[in-house]
């Protein structure tokens, strides 16, 4: 629900496409999403260093470095999860809308949650990109320990053990990180940008 009032929504004279032609690329959001330990900031970053290399306008939107900042007044609520994930598809979109190709690396475990936000698009620039790796793995490398701390019941509502994970029915990209490379990810995730002539 809209709280402000008697506001008005002010259209920029230079257009996103203004700013994709003067880039000589197009913007979209790539939605990585998730369980933890699935590997969507290692991916994430990792298309992001090569989209610089290729000279793109890019930008990570990582989800511990908003929380650090931008979110750091939400928890881990189901609320608080939807709220998150809100504020990011907006920032994603001003970041689309300024001529960027933005990777989020987000759990985002809620599928409506992932719906309103690729609601905020245009056709073709929300990319989700489901990092699918089975929890067992994830488990495995817990690289923050998080789902031991779980497990010990140090940390409620976590993602795959008391609170659910609701996977993409149809993504534009499904990565099984499991069984791939960083390097094959990255190669996979850009041929779709190459395919679709957004780079």
């Amino acid at each position: 629900m809209t709280k402000s009032t008697n506001i008005t929504w002010h259209e920029s004279t230079i257009t996103k496409h203004d700013r994709r032609a003067q880039n000589a690329h197009s913007s979209c959001t790539l939605w990585f999403t998730g369980l933890s330990g699935s590997g969507k900031s290692t991916i994430a970053n990792a298309v992001s260093n090569e989209l610089f290399r290729l000279g793109i306008n890019e930008y990570v939107l990582d989800g511990d470095n908003i929380r650090h900042g931008l979110n750091k007044d939400l928890g881990f609520s189901e609320h608080d999860r939807t709220e998150n994930i809100r504020r990011i598809g907006e920032v994603a979109k001003l970041f689309v809308d300024s001529g960027k190709i933005v990777t989020t690396a987000f759990i985002s475990p809620f599928r409506s949650d992932r719906d309103q936000v690729r609601a905020l698009f245009e056709e073709g620039e929300f990319i989700e990109v489901y990092i699918d790796c089975p929890i067992e793995e994830c488990e495995r490398r817990d690289p923050k320990q998080l789902y031991a701390k779980a497990r010990r019941g140090e940390i409620r509502d976590f993602t795959g053990i008391d609170s659910p994970y609701e996977a993409p029915k149809k993504p534009e990209i499904t990565i099984d990180s499991s069984k791939v490379t960083v390097d094959e990810a990255v190669g996979q995730i850009l041929n779709y940008l190459r395919d679709n002539n957004i780079i």
